[in-house]
């Protein structure tokens, strides 16, 4: 439709118009119909002249669509027609055979042979493909029966092994031949390469030579798969030759494996580095020729070089030192990276000593495992000895020489190779942790005692904390990054079309135009555009950062095993602690960033250990340890004053608070002592309160502090009525509360009237729990209800909280009893029949009991 049709009825014209213009459309469309018909009676004209008109398409209702396509129907019926005449052969030859004499035996298996692997040129000829396919997969088939055959008829008494050794070769070299005579034919070519998988195997094991002459018989068999492989230009030929060669290569490489290992002296694996080097020359062939699949060849090559090489070195080492051999041989091969080779080649064979370097490092990684947590068991019995080590661990004489070497080539490969197997940011931070692990696992292999092992252990501590408090360390360890462009200008960063001709001005020694590459102080050229590429944001992690934070987790790991290791004797717990507590304070203050932040809390958690180490050393029982323990909340919030809100104070003071919740569990057995930690808690807190950014938590923590220590004073004098201390408290404190309302109406309920109430009601609610008679659960009761329509008549928020808590619990206390005795007295299917009768209810009224929900909680937040 054109677009002046289109305009017209967007445009709605009227009837007459609109009339003409679909008119002239149908003109159009007739005229365009007839040229069609033209072009289509020329195109039948001379397809019929040159004999290859197209047969007519027959018309088709839409129901009676065919099921099958006529290529699809063909092929069923020319397959079943093969399978047929097969079965026919096999019939033939299996039963009627004996019936005829060697003349016609060989008379008719020569004919019907002949006749069914000529028959296919002669259907190629009259292009039916699909036919010649058929009867070519027949004659295959009768070969198969003539080699049987020929074996029952004339060579009864020959080796089984043997003959079918020779025959699947001649099937091979046959089909082959056959195959590449008649090249239009498929299924041939993969079938001799099919076969050909058998002659040498079966040759070797007819002939009794062993397991190491049928390895190499495999091998022998995988070397022409590659080779076919690598030739062929089918894609089932391919297939199949590249599975022949890892199935044949791959027996090769596990058998030539076992041997190696097996082997107990340096004449005995010199046989099987033969076989793996051999089969390793074989990988890295194909893959230097197949750049497709050259890096997993390539390092499959490379693991067999590595197993060949090894394997003789381990002959000849002491048993511990097997695994340092095979690490040798791994740094060999990567060092031979920087060979000119094909880049997949170089990327496999990184990879292959990648991976022997890494297995190295999980076998050795138990000792250094074992090195970190064998001092918790000096928890069990504190200052009692260092803990003893099994020795006999496999691996512990040489895992630190492993861990070392493999942290080495970390550092070295991403430095000097050009095919590195990690990124070399990855590859530092590895190296850092191997080089760690390796120091703590020192002791552990040489059994050194208590003192080196300690001093092992806390230096490791402090270089970790170097690294990771200095960030320039860190980055010095890191490369140039090569192709990061010309460093910026010293005023600014020239940027623009300008900033690049002043460059390429001053670099052909001619004088830059004026004011071109001019640099403002945002650092863009004067006159243009900003560049497409920012620097980087400021907060961006690098690699120096990544290096920083693995070597502060390297440092509070070796810090907590000094630390336990420490708790053996009383000077070693003094002196691993004090040297904790000063490298955690030297590294806050040289660190930035979160490394200082976790070094401050673990300066605290250490000084937190000397004092309990200290007040334990006295002789001091543990519930005043606890009061001991308080000095360190108590440092940490006169330091949080003179640091005021710098970003450091506020993980200080929390880390600190943990150690007094310890000082309170410590406390808990002796409640006289209890009470006194939790109101010294209360001063520490109630002077953190004076601080205007601490004051909204620290006065909550005060004044609940100060009322448990109440508490818990009362219930440790024996106290029966405890609201003759309370209520001396309680007048005051809601006569302060008033006038605080009075003075700032803005103040809420909770600061004015919530510490004064909760000081009486929850002492008398938790002793009327535990009276039997009645007068003071009533008076509770009827105070609280007070309370409660004080709240409810002021609108305050805490009087009706509290009051109506310690109402409905009063309440509950009472009824109790009562309660008791009717559930006994109900039968067993009551309370579930009512559980699910109040389900229903509350399922029903759900949408209303949501908006009185909310109704409540409005009004609840209207009072103060």
């Amino acid at each position: 439709m054109s677009r002046a049709t289109l305009a017209a009825m967007e445009n709605a014209p009227p009837p007459a118009e609109e009339l003409r213009l679909i008119d002239r459309e149908l003109v159009q469309l007739d005229f365009r119909r007839s040229q069609l018909l033209a072009r289509r009676a020329w195109l039948l004209t001379a397809l019929r002249t040159a004999g290859t008109a197209p047969a007519p398409v027959p018309a088709r209702s839409p129901g009676a669509a065919a099921e099958t396509s006529p290529p699809s129907a063909q092929n069923v019926l020319l397959t079943l027609g093969g399978v047929l005449l097969t079965i026919a052969a096999v019939a033939f030859t299996l039963v009627s055979w004996g019936q005829m004499g060697i003349g016609g035996r060989a008379l008719v298996l020569g004919a019907v042979t002949a006749t069914a692997l000529g028959t296919p040129l002669l259907l190629l000829r009259r292009k039916l493909v699909s036919t010649a396919e058929s009867v070519a997969a027949l004659g295959l088939v009768l070969t198969v029966l003539d080699a049987y055959a020929l074996r029952r008829a004339v060579l009864p008494g020959t080796d089984a092994v043997a003959y079918t050794a020779v025959a699947a070769g001649a099937l091979t070299a046959v089909w082959a031949v056959y195959g590449r005579a008649v090249g239009r034919l498929r299924l041939p070519l993969p079938s001799a390469v099919v076969a050909g998988q058998l002659p040498l195997p079966l040759w070797a094991l007819s002939a009794g030579g062993g397991i190491e002459a049928t390895a190499w018989a495999a091998l022998a068999t995988a070397g022409p798969d590659v080779v076919i492989a690598l030739a062929a230009r089918r894609r089932a030929v391919r297939a199949l030759a590249v599975t022949g060669a890892v199935t044949t290569g791959g027996w090769t490489l596990l058998t030539g494996l076992w041997l190696s290992l097996s082997a107990e002296s340096p004449a005995a694996s010199v046989e099987p580095a033969l076989l793996l080097l051999a089969a390793a020359s074989l990988a890295l062939a194909a893959a230097w020729r197949a750049p497709a699949a050259a890096a997993a060849t390539a390092a499959v090559g490379g693991l067999a070089t590595v197993a060949a090489t090894g394997g003789v070195l381990r002959t000849t080492v002491p048993a511990d030192w097997a695994v340092p051999a095979y690490l040798l041989c791994a740094a060999v091969l990567l060092a031979a990276v920087r060979a000119p080779l094909p880049r997949g080649v170089l990327s496999g064979l990184a990879v292959a000593s990648g991976l022997v370097h890494l297995a190295s490092a999980l076998w050795a990684a138990p000792v250094a495992l074992l090195a970190l947590t064998g001092p918790a068991a000096t928890l069990e019995d504190v200052w009692g000895g260092p803990p003893v080590h099994d020795a006999a661990l496999p691996g512990a004489v040489t895992a630190p020489v492993v861990l070392a070497a493999v942290a080495a080539v970390l550092w070295a490969a991403p430095r000097l190779l050009p095919a590195a197997p990690l990124p070399r940011p990855a590859a530092e931070c590895a190296a850092l942790v191997l080089t760690w692990s390796a120091a703590v696992a020192a002791p552990v292999t040489l059994s050194l005692p208590l003192g080196p092992t300690l001093a092992v252990q806390l230096t490791a501590t402090a270089a970790a904390l170097t690294l990771a408090a200095r960030p320039a360390l860190a980055a010095a360890l890191l490369p140039t990054v090569e192709g990061a462009g010309p460093k910026p200008h010293p005023a600014g960063r020239v940027t623009g079309a300008a900033g690049e001709g002043r460059a390429s001005d001053e670099a052909a020694g001619g004088p830059a135009s004026p004011g071109a590459g001019r640099v403002r102080a945002d650092g863009t050229a004067r006159g243009e555009p900003v560049a497409a590429r920012p620097d980087p944001p400021s907060h961006a992690l690098g690699p120096a950062d990544a290096l920083a934070g693995t070597a502060l987790v390297c440092a509070l790991g070796s810090a907590t095993s000094a630390a336990l290791l420490g708790l053996a004797t009383r000077p070693a717990t003094f002196t691993a602690l004090g040297v904790l507590v000063a490298l955690g304070a030297a590294a806050a203050a040289a660190a930035r960033g979160p490394v200082r932040t976790v070094a401050a809390c673990a300066a605290v958690v250490g000084t937190a250990g000397l004092v309990t180490a200290a007040a334990a050393a006295a002789g001091l029982p543990v519930h005043h340890v606890g009061l001991a323990l308080l000095a360190v909340p108590a440092a940490a919030a006169l330091l949080g004053a003179r640091l005021g809100r710098h970003p450091l104070a506020l993980p200080l003071e929390t880390t600190a608070a943990a150690a007094g919740l310890v000082a309170v569990a410590l406390a808990v057995p002796h409640p006289p002592t209890l009470a006194l930690v939790l109101a010294l808690a209360g001063v520490v807190a109630a002077g953190t309160a004076v601080r205007a950014e601490r004051r909204p938590l620290a006065g909550y923590v005060a004044a609940v502090l100060f009322v448990a220590a109440t508490w818990v004073r009362l219930a440790a004098s024996g106290v029966e009525v405890p609201e003759a201390y309370t209520l001396p408290v309680t007048v005051p404190a809601l006569a302060v509360g008033l006038l605080r309302r009075r003075t700032d109406p803005s103040a809420s309920s909770w600061a004015a009237y919530g510490p004064g109430l909760a000081a009486t009601l929850v002492p008398s609610l938790l002793a009327a729990w535990g009276d039997t008679d009645w007068p003071r659960p009533l008076l509770l009761g009827l105070a609280a209800l007070g309370v409660t329509l004080a709240g409810a008549r002021l609108r305050l928020r805490a009087p009706l909280v509290l009051g109506g808590l310690t109402l409905t619990l009063d309440a509950l206390h009472e009824l109790a009893p009562y309660v008791v005795q009717v559930v006994d007295a109900l039968p067993r299917w009551l309370p579930p029949a009512l559980a699910g009768l109040l389900l229903l209810a509350v399922g029903a009224t759900y949408e209303q009991r949501l908006r009185d929900a909310r109704r409540i909680r409005k009004t609840l937040g209207r009072m103060r």
